[in-house]
């Protein structure tokens, strides 16, 4: 897939040191971006950073965003990096307790994961907006789930919170549409990450694609050229495309 189409571009995906975000990480920096990880530990980041196409080229910021500071960590780090924010991808989150039912969900597990996955997406965006106005022809890209279109018994505080994604991303994509900043978001689908593998112990997951093979859609989405906003796309879709087509 490795192309120059995003060549000049500066992207920030949060919860990167491993997982969705870190193959995202690696597909971008492959196609000419210049990445910014993010993780709460900085070992983890260092470690990712080396995996990226030309390391040098790209940075991390560590903070955690599961706390109510961490967005504004996170937001004021930046702009020692970077002055503009062309894309911004939220992959940082949390399965929550497997298998319990709504009448026995720990509270603090709720508020945990709604936090996380939900919350912070919004507050970080907020606090990143004046990196996105001066971006070229910026995108935000949400991590969403088949779960945030229909709620399953079990899934607790993390279906929920993907349903609420869901409804972020097409109001943000509404308010944001006249400044020219496009919002969409992304179904990943199964995917062979540690999340996945605990969610769903039983299954192989050399079944299921890799975070780069399901990459391509938000290599699409992260490209300046692209005009496509307040959308919901499904990543599986896209495994095996071009994302320069």
């Amino acid at each position: 897939m490795s192309t120059g189409i995003l060549s000049d571009r500066i992207c920030l995906i949060t919860g990167s040191s491993r997982g969705i975000g870190l193959g995202v990480a690696r597909v971008f920096a492959e196609n000419g971006a210049s990445v910014v990880l993010h993780g709460r530990d900085e070992e983890s980041l260092g470690e990712s950073l080396a995996e990226l196409s030309e390391p040098q080229k790209h940075s991390y910021i560590t903070a955690d965003i599961i706390t109510a500071e961490g967005a504004g960590v996170l937001a004021a780090a930046f702009p020692r990096l970077h002055e503009r924010l062309d894309v911004l991808v939220h992959s940082a989150g949390i399965l929550g307790p497997p298998g319990i039912p709504l009448a026995e969900y720990p509270a603090e597990s709720w508020k945990d994961v709604l936090h996380l996955n939900l919350t912070a997406p919004f507050l970080v965006t907020q606090a990143l907006l004046p990196a996105l106005r001066k971006g070229d022809h910026p995108s935000v890209i949400f991590v969403s789930s088949g779960l945030g279109y229909k709620g399953r018994a079990g899934w607790g505080a993390y279906s929920v919170s993907k349903f609420g994604v869901e409804g972020l991303n097409q109001v943000w994509a509404d308010e944001l549409e006249a400044e020219g900043i496009r919002v969409n978001a992304v179904n990943p689908g199964g995917t062979r990450t540690q999340m996945r593998a605990v969610a769903y112990p039983q299954e192989d997951p050399m079944t299921l694609p890799t975070p780069e093979d399901i990459a391509s859609v938000f290599v699409w989405l992260a490209r300046a050229d692209t005009a496509v906003t307040g959308q919901s796309l499904e990543a599986r879709d896209w495994v095996g495309r071009d994302p320069a087509i």
